[in-house]
């Protein structure tokens, strides 16, 4: 069988890698990317699994795959793949993809601030990239429409005990639990942890039923909790947090995560404790951040919903060909002709 040959451009957002896939793989079924994220999830999967497992990955990295937008307005599309499958939106990815298309010169880079659009799932993407001298020097895009789905709800957690949690949607459901009351103060010792205990807390919200999305429906069990520190405010309507995501199953990423900032920026508009045009960093166990700002809240079908954008930056870290053969048995659970062009 032919050997089939991938090309990867590989970046990191607040630690976060996220891999690029920008060729060697062929047209996906599809009119839209949701469609062709929905195309590969529920008949191609064996791409996200090789990507994201050894000998080629590992599942704390992401894989962001380019694809062409039908969208007149976009660059260009991206399907993001993570250990728990699918999101249709994440911050840092946006970031590290945003970062990758100007390497790649998709987006031509221009010096100063510049501003281009990308599709992801979830819709089209605001995109606004500073370059200095040639490099990328910060990336903001837009966070997801976001809002609390339930407030200070408790849970009985094996080995735990009755945990306190809120439920926020900002591109995934995320549980919001503070990190102090599970005897946590979110230093890089208590990483292992932090992925055991959350691993319990998700399992034990899971039986509670399922979440529905107001308008998207059905968006699958929850994913993602976060552990949020205690809130400072270090100057007028500038605050900070440490935070720390999980993934399920067992991943803690090295960033905060563009949507759990997001998600935190709704329960603080939730609890009063910002106001529009004000800002929340948060702070990961690596002391790496995300700026966040709140830009201000509307009624949606009964939802109070936020809008906010996230600010970050992405760094290339390899450029590479990376080459997959199906006879060799690490690889062997990729489907055997998925699509036209993967693999040949």
């Amino acid at each position: 069988m032919k050997q089939h040959q991938l090309k990867l451009l590989d970046t990191h957002a607040g630690g976060d890698v996220s891999r690029i896939v920008y060729d060697g793989v062929g047209d996906i079924p599809g009119e839209t990317v949701r469609a062709k994220m929905e195309y590969l999830q529920h008949h191609a999967d064996g791409l996200r699994r090789l990507l994201l497992t050894e000998p080629y990955g590992i599942p704390e990295m992401s894989v962001d795959l380019l694809v062409p937008s039908a969208h007149p307005d976009a660059a260009a599309g991206y399907i993001i793949m993570e250990v728990m499958g699918y999101p249709i939106y994440s911050g840092s990815n946006t970031l590290c993809t945003a970062t990758a298309v100007l390497e790649l010169g998709i987006v031509p880079k221009v010096e100063g601030m510049q501003r281009f659009k990308l599709e992801s799932p979830a819709g089209l993407v605001d995109v606004q990239a500073e370059v200095k001298q040639g490099i990328v020097e910060s990336v903001s895009c837009a966070g997801l429409p976001s809002y609390i789905e339930q407030y200070r709800q408790e849970v009985d957690v094996p080995s735990i005990g009755r945990v306190t949690y809120s439920i926020a949607y900002s591109g995934g459901f995320y549980a919001l639990v503070d990190a102090s009351e599970l005897g946590f103060s979110l230093s890089l010792s208590e990483e292992s942890q932090l992925a055991e205990v959350a691993y319990r807390i998700i399992e034990a919200i899971r039986q509670k039923g399922s979440l529905s999305h107001y308008t998207l429906g059905d968006v699958g069990p929850i994913p993602f909790l976060h552990f949020m520190g205690p809130v400072e405010e270090k100057a007028v309507g500038a605050y900070q947090s440490r935070s720390a995501t999980y993934v399920h199953p067992g991943v803690i990423c090295r960033s905060t995560t563009g949507t759990g900032t997001s998600a935190r920026l709704a329960l603080m508009q939730l609890e009063g404790t910002i106001e529009p045009g004000e800002t929340l960093e948060t702070i990961s166990l690596r002391d790496t951040r995300f700026m966040g700002t709140f830009l201000g809240y509307r009624y949606d079908q009964g939802k109070t919903v936020i809008d906010n954008k996230i600010r970050g930056r992405s760094y290339l870290l390899s450029q590479m060909d990376l080459y997959v053969n199906q006879s060799d048995p690490m690889v062997s659970f990729l489907p055997q002709s998925s699509w036209p062009g993967w693999p040949v």
